[in-house]
């Protein structure tokens, strides 16, 4: 594998994680998960700024020393009951995905995945989770054997 395959390879699953993603399956990490902690999520973005921009990563300060970057307010949180309501209103209206995520200062992934969790949304119809499909099983298994 050479250095940009592996580049775009890391890339590819260090966004999934920050989406809440299993990178090699699609599914939708439970919301206890520490992928869904917005420290986590922060750091993987910054991550995934990195390998886009080429630069090499600044010296590590001390966890609690590191600044707060600008993102969206909500990504990591646990929903609320009248977000969910909210969410499906809008969702039910019409509203993109792209609009909705903007509304709720989530990620699109992370509303896919509420979306899928509420009902509204199948797993194939998840742009996320089409990145990352489940790997293909063993004509054995398949089989019974």
């Amino acid at each position: 594998m050479d250095d940009t395959h592996a580049s775009s390879r890391h890339l590819a699953i260090l966004t999934a994680l920050a989406d809440g993603v299993h990178p090699i399956t699609g599914e939708v990490f439970p919301e206890d998960c520490p992928y869904h902690s917005a420290d986590i999520v922060r750091a993987l973005y910054c991550a995934v700024r990195l390998l886009e921009s080429g630069k090499t990563p600044p010296q590590a300060k001390k966890f609690d020393e590191r600044p707060r970057e600008a993102t969206l307010a909500n990504v990591g949180k646990p929903w609320s009951v009248d977000e969910d309501r909210q969410l499906l209103v809008e969702f039910d209206a019409g509203k993109s995905l792209k609009e909705c995520a903007m509304l709720h200062q989530r990620t699109h992934a992370g509303i896919e995945a509420r979306l899928e969790k509420l009902g509204r949304l199948k797993p194939e119809q998840r742009t996320t989770a089409r990145r990352f499909p489940p790997p293909k099983r063993e004509a054995a298994s398949e089989a019974g054997g």
